[in-house]
Protein backbone atom coordinates (compact mmCIF):
# COMPACT_ATOMS: atom_id res chain seq x y z
CA UNK A 1 0.00 0.00 0.00
CA UNK A 2 1.50 3.29 -0.96
CA UNK A 3 2.31 6.17 1.67
CA UNK A 4 -0.06 9.23 1.07
CA UNK A 5 1.73 12.19 -0.06
CA UNK A 6 0.83 15.91 0.60
CA UNK A 7 1.92 19.06 -0.78
CA UNK A 8 1.30 22.49 0.18
CA UNK A 9 0.22 25.56 -1.94
CA UNK A 10 1.02 29.17 -1.02
CA UNK A 11 -1.03 31.78 -3.12
CA UNK A 12 -0.22 35.26 -2.48
CA UNK A 13 -3.08 37.80 -3.06
CA UNK A 14 -3.30 41.55 -2.94
CA UNK A 15 -5.06 41.35 0.98
CA UNK A 16 -3.52 37.95 2.02
CA UNK A 17 -1.69 34.91 1.91
CA UNK A 18 -3.46 31.90 1.86
CA UNK A 19 -1.89 27.96 2.89
CA UNK A 20 -3.70 24.97 0.98
CA UNK A 21 -2.95 21.37 2.04
CA UNK A 22 -3.77 18.76 -0.95
CA UNK A 23 -3.64 15.15 -1.19
CA UNK A 24 -1.40 14.34 -4.60
CA UNK A 25 -3.48 11.58 -5.11
CA UNK A 26 -6.68 12.14 -4.84
CA UNK A 27 -6.59 16.22 -4.88
CA UNK A 28 -8.44 16.62 -1.52
CA UNK A 29 -8.37 19.87 0.05
CA UNK A 30 -7.29 18.53 2.91
CA UNK A 31 -7.17 22.03 5.06
CA UNK A 32 -6.66 25.75 4.63
CA UNK A 33 -5.24 29.11 6.38
CA UNK A 34 -5.55 32.17 5.94
CA UNK A 35 -4.07 35.34 7.13
CA UNK A 36 -4.17 39.17 6.14
CA UNK A 37 -0.97 41.55 5.79
CA UNK A 38 -1.95 43.29 8.96
CA UNK A 39 -0.18 46.73 7.86
CA UNK A 40 -2.07 46.61 4.08
CA UNK A 41 -5.22 45.78 6.08
CA UNK A 42 -4.23 49.53 7.97
CA UNK A 43 -3.80 51.14 4.84
CA UNK A 44 0.16 51.45 5.80
CA UNK A 45 2.49 52.81 2.67
CA UNK A 46 -0.46 53.50 0.26
CA UNK A 47 -1.83 56.31 -1.67
CA UNK A 48 -5.00 55.30 -3.36
CA UNK A 49 -5.48 58.97 -4.91
CA UNK A 50 -2.07 58.82 -6.79
CA UNK A 51 -1.86 54.75 -7.36
CA UNK A 52 0.65 53.78 -5.48
CA UNK A 53 0.41 50.39 -3.89
CA UNK A 54 2.94 49.09 -1.68
CA UNK A 55 3.69 45.60 0.27
CA UNK A 56 5.94 45.33 3.19
CA UNK A 57 8.48 42.50 3.14
CA UNK A 58 7.47 41.94 6.77
CA UNK A 59 4.10 41.38 5.93
CA UNK A 60 4.75 39.17 3.55
CA UNK A 61 6.72 36.79 6.04
CA UNK A 62 4.27 37.32 8.95
CA UNK A 63 1.49 35.96 7.21
CA UNK A 64 2.52 33.20 5.52
CA UNK A 65 4.06 31.52 8.47
CA UNK A 66 1.03 32.65 10.14
CA UNK A 67 -1.38 30.44 7.30
CA UNK A 68 1.09 27.60 6.96
CA UNK A 69 1.09 27.11 11.05
CA UNK A 70 -3.01 27.62 11.01
CA UNK A 71 -3.71 24.96 8.23
CA UNK A 72 -1.01 22.34 9.94
CA UNK A 73 -2.48 23.04 13.39
CA UNK A 74 -5.66 21.02 11.33
CA UNK A 75 -4.35 17.65 10.92
CA UNK A 76 -2.54 15.52 12.35
CA UNK A 77 1.49 14.81 12.65
CA UNK A 78 1.31 11.61 10.09
CA UNK A 79 0.11 14.26 7.35
CA UNK A 80 2.36 17.02 8.64
CA UNK A 81 5.31 14.40 7.87
CA UNK A 82 3.97 13.20 4.97
CA UNK A 83 4.28 16.94 2.83
CA UNK A 84 6.79 16.59 0.55
CA UNK A 85 6.47 19.62 -1.63
CA UNK A 86 5.70 23.69 -1.55
CA UNK A 87 4.84 25.75 -4.05
CA UNK A 88 4.23 29.67 -4.61
CA UNK A 89 1.83 31.58 -6.77
CA UNK A 90 1.51 35.43 -6.15
CA UNK A 91 0.16 38.44 -7.83
CA UNK A 92 2.50 40.20 -10.16
CA UNK A 93 4.14 42.31 -11.42
CA UNK A 94 5.31 42.47 -7.90
CA UNK A 95 8.90 43.77 -8.00
CA UNK A 96 11.06 45.10 -4.95
CA UNK A 97 14.84 45.94 -4.51
CA UNK A 98 17.39 43.68 -2.60
CA UNK A 99 20.87 44.21 -1.59
CA UNK A 100 23.68 41.74 -2.58
CA UNK A 101 22.50 39.20 0.70
CA UNK A 102 18.99 38.75 -1.31
CA UNK A 103 17.27 41.27 1.50
CA UNK A 104 14.39 43.29 0.41
CA UNK A 105 15.79 46.44 1.63
CA UNK A 106 12.16 47.27 3.54
CA UNK A 107 13.67 44.68 5.98
CA UNK A 108 16.89 46.94 6.67
CA UNK A 109 16.26 49.29 9.28
CA UNK A 110 17.42 52.78 7.55
CA UNK A 111 15.09 51.04 4.70
CA UNK A 112 11.69 50.12 7.45
CA UNK A 113 8.97 52.67 6.62
CA UNK A 114 10.25 53.78 2.85
CA UNK A 115 7.43 52.31 0.62
CA UNK A 116 10.38 52.47 -2.48
CA UNK A 117 12.10 49.88 -0.81
CA UNK A 118 9.31 47.56 -0.56
CA UNK A 119 7.58 45.25 -2.99
CA UNK A 120 5.43 47.89 -5.29
CA UNK A 121 2.16 45.99 -5.99
CA UNK A 122 0.82 45.23 -9.22
CA UNK A 123 -1.78 47.10 -9.36
CA UNK A 124 0.63 50.46 -8.71
CA UNK A 125 0.48 52.78 -11.79
CA UNK A 126 3.18 55.66 -10.44
CA UNK A 127 5.19 54.18 -13.36
CA UNK A 128 3.13 55.43 -15.96
CA UNK A 129 5.68 57.57 -17.54
CA UNK A 130 8.69 55.17 -17.58
CA UNK A 131 6.19 52.79 -19.28
CA UNK A 132 5.14 55.22 -21.94
CA UNK A 133 9.32 55.88 -22.29
CA UNK A 134 10.29 52.02 -22.19
CA UNK A 135 7.42 51.92 -25.52
CA UNK A 136 8.94 55.02 -27.29
CA UNK A 137 12.15 52.77 -27.08
CA UNK A 138 10.76 50.27 -28.16
CA UNK A 139 9.06 51.16 -31.15
CA UNK A 140 11.85 53.79 -32.11
CA UNK A 141 14.46 51.81 -34.36
CA UNK A 142 17.05 51.79 -32.29
CA UNK A 143 16.37 49.13 -30.63
CA UNK A 144 15.04 45.51 -31.04
CA UNK A 145 11.09 45.76 -30.78
CA UNK A 146 11.17 44.34 -26.99
CA UNK A 147 7.58 44.40 -26.74
CA UNK A 148 7.02 42.19 -29.62
CA UNK A 149 5.79 39.02 -26.90
CA UNK A 150 4.02 41.09 -24.93
CA UNK A 151 1.12 42.64 -26.83
CA UNK A 152 3.20 45.67 -28.33
CA UNK A 153 2.43 48.01 -25.77
CA UNK A 154 4.78 47.59 -22.47
CA UNK A 155 2.83 48.39 -18.46
CA UNK A 156 3.02 50.54 -15.65
CA UNK A 157 2.03 47.52 -13.68
CA UNK A 158 5.17 45.45 -14.76
CA UNK A 159 8.88 44.65 -13.55
CA UNK A 160 11.29 47.53 -15.76
CA UNK A 161 8.92 50.11 -15.07
CA UNK A 162 8.77 50.21 -11.20
CA UNK A 163 12.11 49.65 -10.97
CA UNK A 164 13.50 52.26 -13.20
CA UNK A 165 10.57 55.38 -11.78
CA UNK A 166 11.26 53.96 -7.88
CA UNK A 167 14.88 54.15 -8.47
CA UNK A 168 14.75 57.62 -10.16
CA UNK A 169 12.58 58.74 -6.98
CA UNK A 170 14.68 57.65 -4.31
CA UNK A 171 18.64 58.03 -4.63
CA UNK A 172 18.94 55.57 -1.49
CA UNK A 173 17.04 52.87 -3.09
CA UNK A 174 18.96 53.21 -6.07
CA UNK A 175 22.76 53.23 -4.43
CA UNK A 176 21.79 50.09 -2.00
CA UNK A 177 19.85 48.13 -4.37
CA UNK A 178 21.75 45.59 -6.26
CA UNK A 179 19.28 44.02 -7.90
CA UNK A 180 15.63 43.89 -8.04
CA UNK A 181 13.41 40.22 -7.93
CA UNK A 182 10.05 39.51 -8.54
CA UNK A 183 7.51 38.58 -5.31
CA UNK A 184 6.84 34.87 -6.80
CA UNK A 185 10.52 34.29 -7.27
CA UNK A 186 11.75 35.95 -4.07
CA UNK A 187 9.37 33.67 -1.47
CA UNK A 188 10.87 30.19 -2.93
CA UNK A 189 14.08 31.66 -2.74
CA UNK A 190 13.64 32.75 0.94
CA UNK A 191 12.51 29.93 2.40
CA UNK A 192 14.79 27.82 0.36
CA UNK A 193 17.44 29.21 1.93
CA UNK A 194 19.00 30.72 -1.55
CA UNK A 195 17.91 34.27 -1.03
CA UNK A 196 21.13 35.66 -2.46
CA UNK A 197 21.00 36.92 -5.66
CA UNK A 198 23.41 34.82 -7.42
CA UNK A 199 21.31 31.82 -6.21
CA UNK A 200 17.97 32.71 -6.97
CA UNK A 201 16.61 30.43 -10.00
CA UNK A 202 14.11 32.99 -11.81
CA UNK A 203 10.89 31.52 -13.50
CA UNK A 204 9.60 31.91 -16.89
CA UNK A 205 6.28 33.39 -15.82
CA UNK A 206 7.59 36.84 -14.45
CA UNK A 207 10.61 36.94 -17.04
CA UNK A 208 8.61 36.63 -19.84
CA UNK A 209 5.65 38.27 -19.04
CA UNK A 210 7.16 40.93 -17.46
CA UNK A 211 10.78 41.35 -17.62
CA UNK A 212 10.57 41.15 -21.23
CA UNK A 213 12.81 37.75 -21.50
CA UNK A 214 12.86 36.15 -24.51
CA UNK A 215 14.68 33.60 -26.61
CA UNK A 216 14.96 35.93 -29.79
CA UNK A 217 17.36 38.24 -27.82
CA UNK A 218 18.91 35.96 -25.46
CA UNK A 219 17.08 36.70 -22.57
CA UNK A 220 16.44 40.07 -21.16
CA UNK A 221 16.66 43.03 -23.54
CA UNK A 222 20.66 44.82 -23.76
CA UNK A 223 21.86 46.52 -21.09
CA UNK A 224 21.58 49.38 -23.34
CA UNK A 225 18.30 49.45 -23.51
CA UNK A 226 18.08 49.09 -19.98
CA UNK A 227 20.01 52.33 -19.61
CA UNK A 228 17.85 53.91 -22.12
CA UNK A 229 15.15 53.31 -19.66
CA UNK A 230 17.06 55.18 -17.06
CA UNK A 231 20.93 55.57 -15.99
CA UNK A 232 19.90 53.62 -12.73
CA UNK A 233 19.48 50.76 -14.96
CA UNK A 234 23.34 51.13 -15.59
CA UNK A 235 24.95 47.54 -15.04
CA UNK A 236 21.73 46.21 -13.90
CA UNK A 237 21.96 42.83 -16.71
CA UNK A 238 25.03 41.76 -15.27
CA UNK A 239 23.12 41.47 -11.44
CA UNK A 240 20.10 40.02 -13.14
CA UNK A 241 19.89 36.28 -14.06
CA UNK A 242 21.07 33.83 -17.24
CA UNK A 243 18.28 31.05 -16.66
CA UNK A 244 15.01 30.51 -16.46
CA UNK A 245 12.76 27.52 -14.79
CA UNK A 246 9.12 26.30 -15.35
CA UNK A 247 7.13 25.74 -12.18
CA UNK A 248 7.55 21.90 -12.31
CA UNK A 249 11.21 22.54 -11.53
CA UNK A 250 12.64 22.95 -8.22
CA UNK A 251 13.76 26.60 -6.52
CA UNK A 252 15.51 24.24 -3.81
CA UNK A 253 14.54 22.78 -0.69
CA UNK A 254 12.95 24.11 2.46
CA UNK A 255 15.78 24.99 4.36
CA UNK A 256 16.08 23.58 8.39
CA UNK A 257 15.28 27.43 9.40
CA UNK A 258 11.97 27.35 7.93
CA UNK A 259 11.15 23.57 8.54
CA UNK A 260 11.38 24.93 11.87
CA UNK A 261 9.13 27.82 11.01
CA UNK A 262 6.27 26.28 9.54
CA UNK A 263 6.26 22.48 11.40
CA UNK A 264 7.23 20.58 8.51
CA UNK A 265 10.11 18.51 7.48
CA UNK A 266 13.54 19.70 6.21
CA UNK A 267 14.51 19.46 2.87
CA UNK A 268 11.32 18.83 1.35
CA UNK A 269 10.86 20.65 -2.42
CA UNK A 270 9.61 24.14 -3.24
CA UNK A 271 8.64 24.46 -6.26
CA UNK A 272 9.69 27.14 -9.04
CA UNK A 273 6.86 30.03 -8.55
CA UNK A 274 4.59 31.45 -10.59
CA UNK A 275 2.60 34.54 -11.06
CA UNK A 276 -1.19 33.69 -8.96
CA UNK A 277 -3.09 33.60 -12.75
CA UNK A 278 -1.23 30.85 -14.29
CA UNK A 279 -1.37 28.75 -11.35
CA UNK A 280 -5.31 29.61 -10.92
CA UNK A 281 -5.64 28.22 -14.99
CA UNK A 282 -3.67 24.67 -13.92
CA UNK A 283 -5.60 24.28 -10.73
CA UNK A 284 -8.82 24.57 -12.73
CA UNK A 285 -7.53 21.41 -15.00
CA UNK A 286 -7.57 24.22 -18.24
CA UNK A 287 -5.57 22.93 -21.83
CA UNK A 288 -5.27 23.80 -25.24
CA UNK A 289 -7.58 26.84 -26.51
CA UNK A 290 -9.48 27.19 -22.57
CA UNK A 291 -9.82 30.46 -21.50
CA UNK A 292 -9.53 31.07 -17.81
CA UNK A 293 -10.57 33.95 -16.01
CA UNK A 294 -9.31 34.03 -12.67
CA UNK A 295 -12.17 36.95 -10.89
CA UNK A 296 -11.03 38.93 -7.84
CA UNK A 297 -10.08 42.41 -7.58
CA UNK A 298 -8.71 42.87 -10.88
CA UNK A 299 -9.01 39.73 -13.66
CA UNK A 300 -6.22 37.90 -15.23
CA UNK A 301 -7.09 36.17 -18.48
CA UNK A 302 -5.02 33.15 -19.49
CA UNK A 303 -5.61 31.63 -22.79
CA UNK A 304 -3.24 28.06 -23.72
CA UNK A 305 -2.27 27.50 -27.18
CA UNK A 306 0.33 25.25 -29.27
CA UNK A 307 3.79 26.88 -29.93
CA UNK A 308 3.13 26.70 -33.77
CA UNK A 309 -0.30 28.13 -33.38
CA UNK A 310 0.95 31.44 -32.55
CA UNK A 311 5.02 31.14 -33.90
CA UNK A 312 6.32 34.08 -35.45
CA UNK A 313 2.94 36.34 -34.46
CA UNK A 314 2.35 38.53 -32.01
CA UNK A 315 -0.68 38.64 -30.54
CA UNK A 316 -1.42 42.26 -30.38
CA UNK A 317 -2.96 44.25 -27.16
CA UNK A 318 -2.50 41.50 -24.65
CA UNK A 319 0.12 41.09 -21.26
CA UNK A 320 2.66 38.69 -23.21
CA UNK A 321 2.70 35.25 -24.88
CA UNK A 322 5.26 32.59 -23.07
CA UNK A 323 6.39 29.57 -23.38
CA UNK A 324 5.98 27.55 -20.00
CA UNK A 325 4.44 30.21 -18.29
CA UNK A 326 1.30 28.05 -17.16
CA UNK A 327 1.72 24.42 -18.63
CA UNK A 328 5.32 23.62 -19.62
CA UNK A 329 4.41 22.50 -22.90
CA UNK A 330 2.31 25.10 -24.61
CA UNK A 331 2.22 28.82 -24.77
CA UNK A 332 0.27 31.30 -22.24
CA UNK A 333 -2.12 34.06 -23.49
CA UNK A 334 -2.01 36.59 -20.48
CA UNK A 335 -4.29 39.30 -20.52
CA UNK A 336 -6.79 40.96 -17.67
CA UNK A 337 -8.59 43.95 -16.56
CA UNK A 338 -6.99 46.34 -13.67
CA UNK A 339 -10.29 46.53 -11.59
CA UNK A 340 -13.03 43.77 -11.56
CA UNK A 341 -14.10 43.52 -8.01
CA UNK A 342 -12.04 46.79 -6.63
CA UNK A 343 -15.01 48.42 -8.92
CA UNK A 344 -17.80 47.07 -6.65
CA UNK A 345 -15.68 47.78 -3.87
CA UNK A 346 -15.61 51.35 -4.65
CA UNK A 347 -19.38 51.65 -5.15
CA UNK A 348 -19.91 49.87 -1.87
CA UNK A 349 -17.15 52.56 0.15
CA UNK A 350 -19.28 55.64 -1.96
CA UNK A 351 -22.53 54.66 -0.49
CA UNK A 352 -21.00 53.69 3.16
CA UNK A 353 -19.43 57.29 3.48
CA UNK A 354 -21.71 59.23 5.16
CA UNK A 355 -22.13 56.27 7.85
CA UNK A 356 -18.97 55.76 8.26
CA UNK A 357 -18.44 59.20 9.11
CA UNK A 358 -21.78 59.32 11.08
CA UNK A 359 -19.71 56.31 13.76
CA UNK A 360 -16.76 58.13 14.16
CA UNK A 361 -18.30 60.68 15.99
CA UNK A 362 -21.22 58.32 17.23
CA UNK A 363 -18.90 54.78 18.23
CA UNK A 364 -21.82 53.73 19.81
CA UNK A 365 -23.23 53.25 16.66
CA UNK A 366 -20.26 51.04 14.91
CA UNK A 367 -23.01 47.47 14.93
CA UNK A 368 -25.26 50.21 11.90
CA UNK A 369 -21.50 49.95 9.87
CA UNK A 370 -20.90 46.36 10.38
CA UNK A 371 -24.53 45.26 9.50
CA UNK A 372 -24.94 47.49 6.07
CA UNK A 373 -21.13 46.37 5.44
CA UNK A 374 -22.29 42.40 4.74
CA UNK A 375 -25.12 43.32 3.50
CA UNK A 376 -24.99 45.98 0.92
CA UNK A 377 -23.43 44.38 -1.93
CA UNK A 378 -26.28 41.94 -1.93
CA UNK A 379 -28.83 44.04 -1.66
CA UNK A 380 -27.83 45.83 -4.75
CA UNK A 381 -27.42 42.72 -6.93
CA UNK A 382 -31.00 41.62 -5.72
CA UNK A 383 -32.41 44.69 -6.81
CA UNK A 384 -30.58 44.46 -10.14
CA UNK A 385 -31.77 41.50 -10.96
CA UNK A 386 -35.51 42.19 -9.81
CA UNK A 387 -35.08 45.36 -12.55
CA UNK A 388 -32.34 44.15 -15.09
CA UNK A 389 -31.06 46.53 -17.62
CA UNK A 390 -32.56 48.95 -20.42
CA UNK A 391 -31.55 50.58 -23.77
CA UNK A 392 -31.37 53.90 -21.62
CA UNK A 393 -29.86 52.56 -18.21
CA UNK A 394 -26.54 53.75 -17.38
CA UNK A 395 -23.68 53.15 -19.03
CA UNK A 396 -20.46 52.61 -17.68
CA UNK A 397 -16.60 51.73 -18.32
CA UNK A 398 -14.42 49.56 -16.06
CA UNK A 399 -11.25 51.98 -15.81
CA UNK A 400 -11.29 52.85 -12.75
CA UNK A 401 -7.62 51.75 -12.35
CA UNK A 402 -6.95 51.84 -16.49
CA UNK A 403 -7.09 49.43 -18.97
CA UNK A 404 -4.52 46.63 -18.81
CA UNK A 405 -6.02 44.69 -22.10
CA UNK A 406 -6.97 45.35 -24.67
CA UNK A 407 -3.60 47.47 -25.13
CA UNK A 408 -2.50 48.69 -22.01
CA UNK A 409 -3.55 52.64 -21.14
CA UNK A 410 -2.76 53.20 -17.41
CA UNK A 411 -3.79 56.71 -17.82
CA UNK A 412 -7.56 55.78 -18.78
CA UNK A 413 -10.28 56.69 -15.87
CA UNK A 414 -13.70 54.89 -15.32
CA UNK A 415 -16.78 56.68 -16.37
CA UNK A 416 -20.35 56.27 -15.61
CA UNK A 417 -22.76 57.99 -18.45
CA UNK A 418 -26.35 58.30 -18.65
CA UNK A 419 -27.71 59.27 -15.57
CA UNK A 420 -30.90 61.08 -14.51
CA UNK A 421 -32.88 62.28 -12.28
CA UNK A 422 -34.29 58.84 -11.58
CA UNK A 423 -31.27 56.64 -11.56
CA UNK A 424 -31.29 54.59 -8.75
CA UNK A 425 -28.45 53.03 -6.64
CA UNK A 426 -29.08 49.63 -8.07
CA UNK A 427 -29.14 51.19 -11.87
CA UNK A 428 -25.34 52.91 -11.02
CA UNK A 429 -24.09 48.96 -9.54
CA UNK A 430 -25.73 47.18 -12.53
CA UNK A 431 -23.95 49.39 -14.91
CA UNK A 432 -20.46 48.84 -13.47
CA UNK A 433 -21.61 44.79 -13.31
CA UNK A 434 -21.94 45.21 -16.88
CA UNK A 435 -19.13 47.19 -17.65
CA UNK A 436 -16.71 44.71 -15.95
CA UNK A 437 -18.59 42.23 -18.18
CA UNK A 438 -17.87 43.73 -21.09
CA UNK A 439 -14.32 44.70 -20.33
CA UNK A 440 -14.75 40.59 -20.77
CA UNK A 441 -15.92 40.37 -23.56
CA UNK A 442 -13.35 43.01 -25.50
CA UNK A 443 -10.43 40.45 -24.08
CA UNK A 444 -11.70 37.44 -25.66
CA UNK A 445 -12.73 39.39 -28.70
CA UNK A 446 -9.27 40.66 -28.57
CA UNK A 447 -7.49 37.01 -29.00
CA UNK A 448 -10.41 35.32 -31.21
CA UNK A 449 -10.33 38.12 -33.97
CA UNK A 450 -6.58 37.63 -34.00
CA UNK A 451 -7.12 33.76 -34.98
CA UNK A 452 -6.76 32.52 -31.57
CA UNK A 453 -9.57 30.31 -31.02
CA UNK A 454 -11.15 29.88 -27.29
CA UNK A 455 -13.29 26.51 -26.91
CA UNK A 456 -14.31 26.47 -23.46
CA UNK A 457 -14.65 29.23 -21.01
CA UNK A 458 -13.44 28.51 -17.37
CA UNK A 459 -14.09 31.06 -14.11
CA UNK A 460 -12.31 30.95 -11.02
CA UNK A 461 -12.32 33.32 -7.66
CA UNK A 462 -14.16 34.38 -5.47
CA UNK A 463 -16.71 36.73 -7.68
CA UNK A 464 -17.39 33.55 -9.97
CA UNK A 465 -18.62 31.46 -7.11
CA UNK A 466 -20.73 33.61 -4.81
CA UNK A 467 -22.54 36.18 -7.58
CA UNK A 468 -25.30 35.14 -10.18
CA UNK A 469 -25.50 38.30 -11.24
CA UNK A 470 -21.81 38.73 -12.44
CA UNK A 471 -21.18 35.26 -13.99
CA UNK A 472 -25.04 35.29 -15.72
CA UNK A 473 -23.68 38.95 -17.05
CA UNK A 474 -20.83 37.92 -17.68
CA UNK A 475 -21.90 34.39 -19.82
CA UNK A 476 -24.95 36.56 -21.92
CA UNK A 477 -22.80 39.83 -22.67
CA UNK A 478 -19.59 37.48 -23.64
CA UNK A 479 -22.49 34.74 -25.64
CA UNK A 480 -20.65 31.89 -24.21
CA UNK A 481 -21.09 29.19 -21.65
CA UNK A 482 -18.83 29.80 -18.25
CA UNK A 483 -18.28 27.33 -16.31
CA UNK A 484 -17.31 27.88 -12.56
CA UNK A 485 -14.73 25.65 -11.31
CA UNK A 486 -15.52 23.98 -7.59
CA UNK A 487 -12.42 24.68 -5.63
CA UNK A 488 -12.49 28.14 -3.96
CA UNK A 489 -8.41 28.36 -3.83
CA UNK A 490 -7.70 27.39 -7.05
CA UNK A 491 -4.49 29.46 -7.55
CA UNK A 492 -3.24 27.70 -4.36
CA UNK A 493 -4.48 24.13 -5.71
CA UNK A 494 -2.42 24.92 -8.91
CA UNK A 495 0.69 25.36 -7.02
CA UNK A 496 0.21 22.76 -4.89
CA UNK A 497 -0.23 20.83 -8.24
CA UNK A 498 3.57 21.87 -8.94
CA UNK A 499 4.67 20.95 -5.75
CA UNK A 500 3.59 17.87 -6.63
CA UNK A 501 5.55 17.23 -9.78
CA UNK A 502 9.19 19.28 -8.24
CA UNK A 503 8.44 16.84 -5.88
CA UNK A 504 8.12 13.69 -8.06
CA UNK A 505 4.77 12.85 -6.48
CA UNK A 506 4.06 12.66 -10.20
CA UNK A 507 5.70 12.27 -13.32
CA UNK A 508 4.16 15.64 -15.10
CA UNK A 509 2.16 18.20 -14.56
CA UNK A 510 -0.54 16.54 -16.85
CA UNK A 511 -0.42 13.53 -14.70
CA UNK A 512 -1.07 15.98 -11.61
CA UNK A 513 -4.05 18.14 -13.06
CA UNK A 514 -5.53 14.54 -13.48
CA UNK A 515 -5.63 13.78 -10.08
CA UNK A 516 -5.63 17.01 -8.58
CA UNK A 517 -7.43 19.56 -10.48
CA UNK A 518 -10.73 21.05 -9.47
CA UNK A 519 -14.09 19.64 -11.09
CA UNK A 520 -16.41 22.07 -11.92
CA UNK A 521 -19.10 23.32 -9.75
CA UNK A 522 -21.63 25.33 -12.23
CA UNK A 523 -22.12 26.08 -15.66
CA UNK A 524 -24.14 29.61 -16.77
CA UNK A 525 -25.41 29.58 -20.38
CA UNK A 526 -26.54 32.70 -22.12
CA UNK A 527 -29.90 33.77 -22.43
CA UNK A 528 -30.60 34.34 -26.04
CA UNK A 529 -32.72 37.69 -25.51
CA UNK A 530 -29.82 38.74 -23.17
CA UNK A 531 -27.37 38.03 -24.89
CA UNK A 532 -29.19 40.01 -27.85
CA UNK A 533 -29.80 42.98 -26.07
CA UNK A 534 -26.16 43.52 -24.58
CA UNK A 535 -24.85 43.00 -28.31
CA UNK A 536 -26.03 46.95 -28.94
CA UNK A 537 -24.54 47.61 -25.12
CA UNK A 538 -21.01 46.41 -26.37
CA UNK A 539 -21.49 48.88 -29.32
CA UNK A 540 -22.39 51.66 -26.91
CA UNK A 541 -19.51 50.75 -25.07
CA UNK A 542 -17.29 50.47 -27.18
CA UNK A 543 -18.20 53.93 -29.05
CA UNK A 544 -17.85 55.30 -25.49
CA UNK A 545 -14.35 53.88 -24.82
CA UNK A 546 -13.15 55.33 -27.99
CA UNK A 547 -14.76 58.97 -26.82
CA UNK A 548 -13.35 58.56 -23.57
CA UNK A 549 -9.52 58.06 -24.69
CA UNK A 550 -10.18 60.29 -27.47
CA UNK A 551 -10.97 62.64 -24.91
CA UNK A 552 -7.43 61.54 -22.43
CA UNK A 553 -4.94 61.84 -25.18
CA UNK A 554 -6.33 65.02 -26.16
CA UNK A 555 -5.52 66.31 -22.77
CA UNK A 556 -2.40 64.83 -22.52
CA UNK A 557 -1.08 66.52 -25.39
CA UNK A 558 -2.84 70.06 -24.43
Amino acid sequence: MSVEKFTIGLDFGSDSVRALLVNTKTGQEVACGVQYYPRWMEGQYCQPAVSQFRHHPQDYIDAMTAAVQQTLEQVSDDIKQSVVGIGVDTTGSTPAPVDKDGNVLALLPEFEHNPNAMFILWKDHTSIQKAELINQLAHGGDFPDYTRYVGGIYSSEWFWAKAAWVSEQDAKVAEHAHTWVELCDWIPALISGNQAPNKFRRGICAAGHKALWHDDWNGLPAQDFLSAISPTLDGIRDRMFTEVYTSDQQAGLLSAEWAERFGLPEGIAVAIGEFDCHMGAVGAGAGEHDLVKVIGTSTCDILMVKPEDVAGKTIEGICGQVKGSALPNLVALEAGQSAFGDIYAWYKRLLMWPIQQWVKSHPEDQHLQDNIDDIIIPMLADAAIEQPQTEISPLSMDWHNGRRTPVANQRLKGVISGLNLGSTAPDVFYSLVESTAHGARAIMDCMTSQGVDVNRVLAIGGIAQKSPLVMQTCADVMGRDIAVVESDQCCALGAAIFAAVAADAHTSVSDAQAAMASPIRHIYTPVKRSSDFYQGRYQAYSQLGQHIETFIEDQKGA
